[in-house]
Order: structure tokens, then sequence, then C-alpha cells
């Protein structure tokens, strides 16, 4: 019991047995200072916490502890699934409120936080929070490994876990695992089919937030991101980076399976794939499977004939984003991709490697059949077709196919 009279912290017994949380046990001749305590549940609740540091309450699943009867009820949820904070526009629900409210302005596209540094604008206040720290010189966080600072704990976690391979979250339909919620969230989408993010200008519809953000800049054409030995500039950094390579000539990522190197980290995923056979993303209109998600979509508006990109210049439309950049180049007139050899330049990657052969006489691409090569991909595709008997392209008006 609580020694009487001089307002101190009353003692919290553990419960042992059972592992439920314990309650704060008050003498029954408290003092009025007591009795205002028991008045204000919220503050007994803190106390424990900001003059103890004791943490009285208990999950019996996983032992977590907290100083606040409240935030164990929200902890619990984690293990019962309860999502009492239900969205009245869509079926989303949320274990907490402050969730809710965030998934609400999607909606509403409300963004009422605003840092006072930039134009940055964010529904959710915890965001902002996050954001200001990009603008503080302050990164006390530093990993061991590589030097890496971070302004905040959480972010040198999630860094760390980069060198140790950790993926704790776990995908409940599929074996995906990921080193970081977001990630989680964003391949759950693909079971989903979810696009709750829509482009007001032409419709263009996405699971992620981030890709409606890039996909504004077509709209726009802004291109914030500028390359400091050339006149090349992008809508995203990490083209940025893999055009940078271009000038470098560095290629930090390798294939572990053949010793493939590449700038870029996506290609390298991309490329990982041709080893593994694996085309987990299947046409439920045709027999066709990808590799990857965005080629299936691709393939899909074949049949649907939708196009959801659009130029903002002409109003070209094409179901293919990396089309739509292609495109814009016909009005910029860019050619980022230059010849070492010659003043040849390029609008497609694929073009100046065509153009590369003429001056290497290389030919890598060959027929397993009958031991044709090329020096382009694309005419080992169209003479594959004189072995399979493919003839892809259909007239609408009679039964003529064409190779």
């Amino acid at each position: 019991m609580a020694e009487t009279g001089d307002g101190s912290p009353t003692a919290v017994p553990q419960n042992h047995c059972d592992g439920s949380p314990t309650e704060v046990l008050l003498d029954r001749d408290a003092s009025p200072f007591e009795d205002k305590l028991t008045g204000n549940k919220g503050s007994l609740d803190k106390e424990p916490e900001t003059q103890t540091g004791e943490k009285p309450y208990m999950c019996g699943e996983c032992g977590y502890r907290t100083a606040r009867k409240s935030d164990l009820s929200k902890h619990m949820r984690t293990h019962t699934g309860e999502k009492p904070y239900k969205c009245d526009q869509c079926d989303y629900s949320a274990v907490q409120k402050c969730n809710l409210e965030s998934h609400l302005a999607k909606h509403t596209g409300e963004k009422p936080y605003m840092c006072g540094e930039c134009e940055y604008r964010t529904a959710d206040k915890r965001n902002l929070s996050r954001h200001m720290k990009n603008h503080a010189d302050d990164k006390p966080y530093m990993c061991g490994e590589c030097g890496h600072r971070s302004a905040q704990k959480s972010d040198l976690s999630k860094h760390m876990r980069t060198h140790t391979g950790e993926k704790p979250y776990k995908c409940d339909q599929c074996d995906y695992s990921a080193a970081q919620k977001s990630t989680l969230d964003q391949h759950l989408t693909k079971h989903t089919d979810e696009k709750p993010y829509m482009c007001g200008e032409c419709g263009y519809r996405t699971a992620w937030k981030p890709h409606l953000c890039r996909h504004m800049k077509t709209h726009t054409g802004e291109k914030p991101y500028k390359c400091d030995q050339c006149g090349y500039s992008t809508t995203q950094k990490c083209n940025l980076d893999s055009h940078i390579a271009k000038h470098t000539g560095e290629k930090p990522y390798m294939c572990g399976k053949c010793g493939h190197r590449t700038a870029d980290k996506g290609n390298l995923y991309r490329h990982m794939s041709t080893h593994t056979g694996k085309k987990p993303y299947k046409c439920d209109q045709c027999d066709y499977s990808a590799a990857r998600k965005y080629t299936l979509d691709n393939h899909l508006a074949t049949h649907t004939g939708e196009k959801p990109y659009m130029c903002g210049e002409c109003g070209h439309r094409t179901a293919n984003r990396a089309n739509l950049y292609q495109h814009m180049r016909t009005h910029t007139g860019e050619n980022p991709y230059k010849c070492n050899q010659c003043d040849y330049s390029a609008t497609k990657k694929c073009h100046l490697d065509e153009h590369l052969a003429i001056h290497t006489g290389e030919k890598p691409y060959m027929c397993g059949e009958c031991g044709y090569r090329t020096a382009r991909k694309s005419a080992l595709s169209k003479h594959m077709r004189t072995h399979t008997g493919e003839k892809p392209y259909k007239c609408d008006q009679c039964d003529y196919s064409a190779l």
C-alpha cells in the first residue's frame, strides 16, 4: 500500500500468475491529492511512466508492457484482429482512430499539415513530424556497418535490415516478405487489385501514392532532378541516379548467379527473374504469364484496349508508362542515349544497343533451334515465329494473319 498524506505515486503490484494487466491500488485512507488522481484516470495511467519508468500493463500473449492501459487495449487488437474504426465510404477499417483519419484523407484529398520550410503537405501529422527532420542537420543515429546516419531511430532500424537481410513483415497470401511494412502494404495490393489513388486529369489509378505523384508530373512537365554533367532532367531521383551511372560507368549491382552487373537496382531484380524462370503473374483471359506485375498489366491492355497514360502535349495515349516517357521525347527532342564511338544518339536504349553492334559486329541474340544470330532482340523474336508458326497480327476483316 502507498503511504498516505505525501502525494507520492502508489505502489504498483504485479500479477505474475496470469499475465493480465495489473490495476493501480489506492489506500482507503488516501489523501485529497490521491483522490484528485482517481478522478483523472488519464493522469494516473501516465504517472508510472513519467515519474518511475514503470510499465504495469502487460500483454498475456507476447509480454509487451506499457505504462498506459489505453495503449495495452490498442496493442491487444494486433492479436485479436479487431478493427473498430470503419470508413463510411469504403470497406477500410483500422485498429486506431488516427489511422482511419489518415485513410479518410484519400477520399477527400485534404492535406491540412504543411511544412513551414518547403511546400510539403500531408494528411497525417506524424508524416509531417518525420518530414521536418529532413530539414534538421542533426542526425544522431549512425549505422556501425556503413556509417549511414539518420535523424530517427526507427529509420536506422529499417536501414539495419539492409545488412541483416531481416524481413519481418510477411504476406498471409503468399511467400512474400518485406523489410518494411509500407512495402508489404504495396505488395498486398497485388492480391486485392485495389487502386485508391486517382489522377484528376486523366483518370489514371494506382495502388501506390508515390506512383500517383510521379504520374502527375507527366501533366505538369516538372522535372526537378537535374544532371550536373549534361542537360538531362527527370521526374524521379532514381532515374537521375541511373543516368549519372552512364557518365561514371559505375555498375554497383551484381547478379550472384552469372556476374551480370547493372547501374540500376530495379534492373538487377528484373534480371534475376531470368534465372528462376518463375512467372507468377497470370493472365485470366489467355495463357500469358509474366515475371513482373507491370508486364502483366501492359499485356492486359491488349485485351481491354485501356490506355491510361496520356501525353499532355498532344493527347497521345498509351497502355504503357515507359512508352509515354519515350513518346514525350518526340516533343522535347531529348536523345539521352549516346554512342561513345560516334555522334549517334537515341531516344531508347534498345536503339543504342542495336547501333553499337555496327561498331562491334557483335550478335548476342541466338536462336536455339537453328543457330541464327542477330544484334537485335526484336529481330530474334520475329525469327522465332518461323519455328513456332505464331502469327500474332490478325486482319479484322478476313482470316489473314502475319508474323
